[in-house]
């Protein structure tokens, strides 16, 4: 799992500021991808216990709201 890139990672905020101000999109990708972000940044700090909780709870979510449609 590589470190995201900035580009990603300012493609992701882009995407949310969109979001945020027209609603129109999948919520629930857009949750997938942000989990997918923190995830490899967690993978990237092994020994940072909050960055891999983070992880897990937006993976949790994303996860749920997937399975909610």
């Amino acid at each position: 799992m590589s470190r995201p890139s900035p580009r990603e990672l300012s493609d992701f905020l882009s995407d949310l500021a969109a979001f945020r101000t027209d609603s129109n999109g999948d919520y629930a990708e857009l949750m997938a991808r942000k989990a997918d972000l923190l995830e490899r940044i967690a993978a990237d700090m092994p020994d940072d216990a909050d960055a891999a909780e983070v992880a897990a709870l937006a993976r949790t979510r994303a996860n749920d709201l997937n399975a909610t449609g």
